[in-house]
């Protein structure tokens, strides 16, 4: 069976109950999440699963309804000794332990205790127990591998809570989206649009990026509030993609403009930069205020290492800051060395591949020029005659 991915389009935000209703939405049958769910032993809750439609789009909204009349207050290991004990899947309660770990640890850092002390009733509420694992379960349930979530939109103003009046987005919220660096994007609503429990599931399960997928279904999972617009999220559920004979990885693009740096410097810095682990550097001429002639130093850098390459760019230039675009999702053509040999002596040869098709080969210009020098040929025949021995060479890859 084909491994699926899920991509949560949170274009009105997100909360448990809107993640939990469009997995609902997409195929996950209630009878089978409440099965998983009444493998937690948990009492005082029921689920109802209404059908809607909003602004002319049809859904699904869960209901959890509290039987008990009041929040049970537990503390984080009260909430991981539940999950143990159950007789869900070792994978679902690894993962929904993970969900409620980070929750806690953001919790205790805004309200300033340590994790194992904080006593509160958000995160021992019913509902979130019923949306965290839920989720979770609901995910596995399907045959989702990798998960994926959109930039999430943050409203503003005050919300009610156990604290009092906090500010939007809540300080836990914006905790857990900060300890992944999620990405964010401002919006008109003032009220919430992602809750702390949405925002401990996507941080701990979802790849923030918009993965190249087959999609096969779509769920939507509407929301308690009611907007001018759809207050709901949306589910993708299909197949990764990837052209034949290509790779996909993440890279993160970061940039400065320089108006006030010598050519060495700027040599110097790329230099630098490869030799810490870039991806690419290259420069192009702007114009800066007052039309000072000025030059832009951009680097691509791997996912994880953008960190140490701003810190190069601060250390070998005169900026002051640098600009950081969010990870961008790559396609690389499959690619192979080759060694061929010309009448001066061997060649190394990278070739583009699409499926079982080369697309083009390029001789490697170290080799090219090392037997230009020794043999005192010109460099573009040495170029020529690599290039013609690799048409007509077979498999002899390095």
């Amino acid at each position: 069976m084909p491994s699926l991915i899920a991509y949560f389009d949170c274009f009105s935000g997100a909360s448990g109950d809107m993640l939990l209703g469009a997995l609902l939405d997409v195929g996950l049958s209630l009878e089978r999440l409440q099965a998983e769910l009444d493998k937690l032993h948990l009492e005082g809750y029921e689920l109802e699963l209404e059908r809607q439609v909003r602004q002319g789009m049809a859904g699904s909204k869960l209901h959890v309804r509290d039987t008990l009349g009041a929040y049970p207050a537990r503390h984080p290991q009260d909430v991981h000794a539940l999950i143990e004990a159950s007789s869900l899947p070792s994978e679902v309660k690894a993962r929904s332990r993970a969900v409620f770990a980070r929750l806690a640890r953001a919790e205790a850092r805004v309200h300033g205790v340590p994790e194992d002390e904080i006593h509160f009733h958000e995160i021992g509420a019913v509902d979130s127990v019923v949306d965290i694992v839920g989720v979770v379960a609901g995910l596995d349930a399907l045959g989702v591998t990798e998960v994926y979530a959109s930039p999430l939109p943050l409203g503003s103003g005050f919300i009610v809570t156990e604290h009092g009046l906090l500010p939007v987005p809540a300080p836990a919220t914006l905790a857990l989206l900060s300890e992944v660096g999620a990405p964010t994007v401002s919006h008109s609503a003032e009220t919430e649009l992602v809750t702390p429990t949405a925002a401990a599931l996507l941080a701990e399960l979802a790849r923030f990026q918009r993965p190249p997928m087959k999609v096969q279904a779509v769920g939507i999972g509407f929301g308690d509030k009611e907007f001018p617009w759809p207050n709901s999220l949306r589910v993708w559920l299909g197949e990764p993609f990837h052209p034949a004979q290509t790779e996909a990885d993440q890279a993160v693009l970061l940039e400065c403009n320089l108006d006030d740096v010598t050519g060495e410097t700027l040599g110097y810095a790329m230099e630098r930069l490869f030799a810490a682990g870039a991806l690419d550097v290259w420069f192009t001429p702007i114009y800066m205020k007052k039309n000072r002639p000025a030059t832009m130093l951009s680097v691509l850098a791997p996912a994880g290492q953008a960190e140490t390459l701003g810190l190069v760019l601060l250390r070998e230039t005169p900026t002051l800051g640098l600009r950081i675009t969010p990870p961008l999702h790559r396609w690389k053509a499959g690619r192979r060395v080759r060694e061929v040999q010309t009448p001066w002596g061997a060649v190394r040869v990278k070739e583009k591949l699409l499926g079982d098709e080369t697309l083009a080969s390029a001789p490697e210009y170290e080799d090219c020029a090392r037997i230009a020098r020794e043999h005192g040929v010109p460099l573009a025949e040495v170029y020529a005659a690599a290039r013609s021995a690799a048409e007509g060479s077979g498999e002899n890859k390095l």
